[in-house]
This record gives structure tokens, C-alpha cells and sequence, in this order.
């Protein structure tokens, strides 16, 4: 069948860097326009030498807008454009006396105004709340060297620009490690989906026979029952194997800078083996037999084609319980429902039935037949499986598939 690979990528960061991008922006023209209409305390023009001013912000314009690339992502950001942008708001914050020689009377602002916390803020996304320090006391310190005599409202702008930096540097450090958390978890998801899938395939196929063969060599005798012994380890050996979880996971996690990245290889839902649908009864008619009864609607169950193998293979697991815990005596029924919004299919025996608790105690003996074949590929076609036994009075098993569940494939659980 067709392969290709999914990427589930997840990221807090990158609406953090769009929303740097449009913050230098939009700081960049407020401070132009401070500059063009500001006054001093006095209602005149706030310059004393006005080319300084507007040849520092005619810079400030060109730079903003030449560097909106630097500032889109993590990879983009470099050491040496977060080193460059900060000396350009340290430059415009020690050029403000000079452009205005009047600027330490009065709290005005700098000539770069909020333009120098979206440089500080690089900082803060691109490495940490300690980045975030690193630069924000550069800052604090040009502020209040420029001032001459800070006063109190200067000292609190210094420490809210140094004190919010640190906390979105931090806020970025715990997002990255949960994104990686996240990642992690999905890889373990996907892995252990992987392992159910493999156990219920050599449940279904190497297990039964190892079963079969240990059974009929113990009643035969002589060297058959020394077959069967050997039969009976490997498929100790084997179960054991299943359990231990040594499959490959089908998903890897990566720290990339645009976020964790999540792939996954898995079975491309284009490819016609994934889109065919097929009629669920012709796939369970095979069973009925002398010990099992078949029943079915007269219209055809359609469903993907893929979710009507899973099915039937539910189907078949139930009934290869019922052989081997029933006897070879039992009789079965198999009962399949198209309901409006879901097919049910009900596998009913009058066999012993099942003593309260042995589902649990198989489970944890490595037996996933149950936990597995039926109720494992149910589970991932979105229904379920549900398993009502009273001893003496025969066990019965019913599959729900909701339609519309399957009708989007398993494309919907990695998204």
C-alpha cells in the first residue's frame, strides 16, 4: 500500500515572533510621529539640533523595515542581528540629549520611545528569560545614564520593560518544554499503537497455531507431545516479546526552531486501497457454518474497506475464542445491525461463559486476545467493544462502529 509522511508541527513561538514583527512596526512609526508632533513641557518643538532626531529615525525606519525578515523566526534571529539591534536602541536612547539638550529636565521620551523593548524582546524569544536580562539591564542603564537625574517615573519604566522581558523570556523556556513534552508523548502514542497493531497480527495468526499445535501434540502423545511443549514456549516466548514493547515508534520528536515536530509514516489515505469500500457482510459470510449462524440485513453494510478488515478480524477473534474456550461443541451466532448512525455486529455463544474477573487475569498474563483483536482494533475505528458473559449461560460480544467515524479513516486521530 501506498506510504507517505505526515508532519504535525507545534509551535507557541511562531505567534510570538509574528507578533514582534508587527510590534517593531507599528513602535517604529509611533516614534516618527512622536518626533514630528512632540513638544516640550513648555508647548514648543521639542528639538534643540532636529537633524540629529530625524537622521537617527530616518535610520530607525529603514532598519526596522530591512530586518522584518530577522525577526520570523527562531533559525532567523541571529546572535549577530540581536547584537546589532540592541546598539541601535542603546545609539538612539544616548542620542536623545544630544538632539534635545533639555531632555533631562522632564520625563519626555527617548528618541527610539517603545521601539527599544521590541529589541529587548528579541532577546527574550530567541534564548530565555536570562537573554532577556542580559539585555533589558543594557537598557535600564542607558535610560538613567541619559537622564542624568532619573526620576521616579524613569526608574519605573526601567524596571516594568526589565521585569516583562524576564517574564515572557520565561513564559518561552516552559513552551518549549512542553512542546517537547508533547512531542514525547505522541512518539510513546504512537509506538504503542504500532504494538497493539503487531500483537493483534500474530495473535491472530502465529499464536493461534503455537496454541493449536501444543494442544493437539499434548492429546496425540509420544514425540507430538514433545512438539507441543516446544510449541507452548515459543508462544510464551513470543507473547512476551509482544508485550515488552521492543517496536520502533513510528513517530520522532525534534526541537526544530520553528517548534516540535511530530512525522508519521503511515498508509496515505489517496491511494485506492485506503478509499474502497466494501460490503461488510461478504467478508463475515465465510464464518457461518454447521456451529455458527449468520444473519444479516438484506441490504449490503457498506463501510472503507479498511475499517471492514478491522472489523471482520474482530469478528474472527471472537469467534476463535469461542472454539477454544467453548469447545468444539458450541454453538455461535453472528448478528449484524446497519443502524443510521452506527453497525453493530454481535457474536453470541452458548457456551460456559466466562468467570468473573479471568478477562482482567488474562490480560495481565500476557493473553491480549480480548484487550487486543477485538477491543484494540475497535478502539482505533473509533467504536467499541463490549464483552457480557454470565457462567453457565454463554458469553456475548458486541462491536459498535460509528459511521461516521470511519467514513474520515484514521487520518482524523493524528491531526
Amino acid at each position: 500500500m501506498a506510504k507517505r509522511e505526515r508532519v504535525v508541527r507545534m509551535s507557541v513561538e511562531q505567534p510570538l515572533w509574528r507578533a514582534l514583527t508587527g510590534y517593531r512596526v507599528l513602535t517604529m512609526v509611533y516614534a516618527v510621529l512622536l518626533a514630528i508632533f512632540g513638544k516640550d513641557n513648555f508647548g514648543q518643538p521639542r528639538f534643540e539640533r532636529p537633524w540629529v532626531a530625524f537622521a537617527y529615525l530616518a535610520f530607525l525606519f529603514v532598519w526596522t523595515l530591512a530586518t522584518l525578515p530577522k525577526v520570523r523566526s527562531a533559525a532567523a534571529c541571529t546572535k549577530r542581528f540581536l547584537g546589532a539591534d540592541l546598539v541601535v536602541a542603546l545609539t538612539g536612547i544616548m542620542l536623545t540629549p544630544v538632539a534635545d539638550i533639555h531632555s533631562h529636565t522632564f520625563d519626555g521620551p527617548t528618541l527610539p520611545s517603545i521601539w527599544t523593548a521590541g529589541a529587548v524582546l528579541a532577546f527574550a524569544i530567541k534564548g530565555g528569560w536570562r537573554w532577556a536580562a542580559f539585555a533589558s539591564t543594557f537598557v535600564a542603564a542607558a535610560n538613567i545614564i541619559q537622564r542624568g537625574d532619573p526620576s521616579r517615573d524613569t526608574f519605573h519604566n526601567v524596571l516594568l520593560v526589565w521585569v516583562a522581558s524576564i517574564a515572557i523570556g520565561y513564559v518561552v523556556e516552559v513552551a518549549r518544554a512542553s512542546e517537547r513534552t508533547l512531542a514525547r508523548a505522541l512518539e510513546i502514542e504512537a509506538a504503542t499503537r504500532e504494538r497493539e497493531r503487531l500483537a493483534r497480527d500474530i495473535h491472530d495468526s502465529v499464536l493461534q497455531v503455537l496454541a493449536m499445535v501444543q494442544r493437539r501434540g499434548t492429546a496425540i502423545g509420544g514425540e507430538a507431545a514433545e512438539l507441543g511443549r516446544m510449541a507452548g514456549e515459543q508462544e510464551v516466548a513470543l507473547r512476551t516479546l509482544v508485550s515488552s514493547g521492543l517496536v520502533p515508534p513510528t513517530r520522532v520528536s525534534e526541537d526544530a526552531a520553528e517548534g516540535a515536530v511530530v512525522r508519521t509514516v503511515d498508509v496515505d489515505e489517496e491511494s485506492p486501497d485506503a478509499t474502497a469500500t466494501c460490503d461488510l457482510r461478504a467478508l463475515l459470510a465465510p464464518h457461518a457454518g454447521a456451529r455458527t449462524s449468520f444473519a444479516e440485513p438484506g441490504a449490503p453494510v457498506v463501510l472503507p474497506a479498511e475499517a471492514a478488515r478491522e472489523l471482520a478480524a474482530a469478528v474472527s477473534a471472537a469467534l476463535d475464542n469461542v472454539r477454544v474456550h467453548a469447545g468444539d461443541g458450541a454453538q455461535a451466532w453472528i448478528l449484524v445491525e446497519d443502524e443510521p448512525g452506527e453497525v453493530i455486529v454481535t457474536v453470541r455463544d452458548d457456551g460456559p461463559g466466562i468467570p468473573e474477573g479471568r478477562l482482567a487475569q488474562a490480560e495481565g498474563e500476557g493473553r491480549m486476545g480480548v484487550a487486543l483483536s477485538i477491543r484494540g482494533r475497535l478502539r482505533d475505528l473509533g467504536g467499541t467493544a463490549e464483552v457480557i458473559s454470565v457462567p453457565g449461560q454463554g458469553t456475548e460480544v458486541e462491536l459498535k462502529v460509528p459511521k461516521a467515524q470511519v467514513s474520515r479513516g484514521k487520518a482524523g486521530s493524528a491531526r
